[in-house]
């Protein structure tokens, strides 16, 4: 039987603010890799009209609620994906780096500027 998708039942909220954690992740401008695998996150994304931007990619503010939502930070940490000290910071665990969202082709563009 092959592995479900989405084997923590996350909902399209949390599945979207996952991925942008995950790409906040991959940029020394906002993370800081530990010695543990997981990845500090200090800076999230302010808005720049309707989008925002994350290294080179772009998402869309709609699609970005879930990072100023206590009750998303929340679901993500109580199935371990993150640690979070809302809303300034958080720790992204090996497991949340890991987790396959499978919707961050549909959420973050390639950036023209």
């Amino acid at each position: 039987m092959a592995p479900s998708k989405n084997p923590l039942k996350l909902n399209p909220l949390q599945l979207k603010t996952l991925v942008m954690f995950q790409e906040l992740a991959r940029h020394p401008q906002t993370a800081t890799a530990l010695e543990n695998g997981e990845v500090f996150l200090s800076t999230l994304p302010q808005p720049h009209g309707d989008h925002f931007h994350i290294g080179d990619k772009v998402a869309l503010s709609r699609d970005a609620t879930g990072l100023s939502n206590p009750s998303v930070w929340t679901a993500l940490e109580r199935k371990g994906l993150i640690r979070g000290s809302f809303p300034m910071a958080l720790t992204l665990t090996v497991e949340g780096l890991a987790y396959d969202t499978g919707v961050a082709g549909q959420i973050l563009y390639g950036s023209d500027h």
